[in-house]
């Protein structure tokens, strides 16, 4: 087995307030984000016009990751705890962040930019869709340092024991596979085929396709949420059932940019 690297959660404190590692991924995220698409915009290659708008489109897609993940979460995953108890939707410092929840808040806040901004709504998301990844990538090393969303038992020579674990059993690395697949190679991909000029929307759907692809995949190796444990089939994860709805609309949004513009989809 591997050993798990002891990684404080919190890099400092003062007094109550800390500054934890998890934070600090999703602000870094946002900050490459942004990066990136001022780096786009001053080439020309994007539909925001100048920095201010890059500034606005960071704050309006760090408020639907935010206000949509955490809805998300209590919605799809502790509906029957919120039915019970509303006020559970504060508790944020017991965390809960649901990827699905993020991504629909984002398409109502980017939903808001592109009209602010008198853009077309899938000419905004595809220059978001390939810049996600960043931050979905940096969100799983926080899941990986706050020793949350870990793997199934496992015998395989790379298992780790997670010292928040109660039965100390050895599993797989799942925040780290959902690094390499969901930030990484998701990241490349997209970056890689949105370097030229593609069908509007084919980068947004090319995104939901893939990520679903991954996330499905990894949902294998993943232990399935405590309170919820598998439900269709016997096998399948929340999580996956999520997905599958996700790479329905990915296919379909790809379908529709190549019919509009079939002389460019190459």
């Amino acid at each position: 087995m591997l050993a798990y690297p002891q990684i404080d959660p919190v890099i400092f404190s003062v007094g109550p307030l800390a500054v934890r590692w998890y934070g600090v991924m999703y602000l870094l995220g946002f900050l490459a984000t942004g990066w990136l698409a001022l780096r786009r915009t001053e080439a020309g290659l994007a539909p925001t016009r100048n920095r201010q708008e890059v500034e606005d489109l960071v704050f309006y897609g760090a408020m639907g990751v935010i206000l949509g993940g955490r809805i998300g979460y209590i919605l799809f995953y502790q509906f029957g705890a919120f039915l019970h108890n509303p006020l559970i939707l504060f508790r944020i410092t017991e965390g809960g962040m649901s990827f699905h929840g993020g991504l629909i808040g984002v398409l109502l806040a980017l939903g808001l930019y592109a009209r602010k901004i008198r853009q077309p709504f899938f000419a905004v998301m595809d220059l978001v869709a390939p810049l996600t990844p960043i931050g979905l990538g940096l969100g799983r090393l926080g899941n990986f340092i706050n020793q949350e969303l870990w793997g199934r038992v496992t015998d395989v020579p790379w298992a780790m024991v997670f010292p928040a674990d109660p039965l100390a059993l050895p599993r797989h690395p799942s925040q780290l596979y959902q690094f390499a697949l969901e930030g990484v190679l998701l990241f490349a991909i997209l970056y890689w085929f949105s370097r030229k000029p593609r069908p509007l929307g084919l980068v947004s759907g090319l995104f939901l396709v893939f990520y679903a692809i991954f996330r499905f995949s990894v949902e294998f190796f993943r232990n399935p949420d405590a309170h919820i444990g598998y439900e269709w089939l016997g096998w399948m994860t929340r999580g996956q059932e999520l997905c599958i709805p996700m790479a329905i609309a990915g296919l379909a949004i790809c379908a529709w940019a190549i019919r509009q513009h079939p002389k460019e989809s190459h």
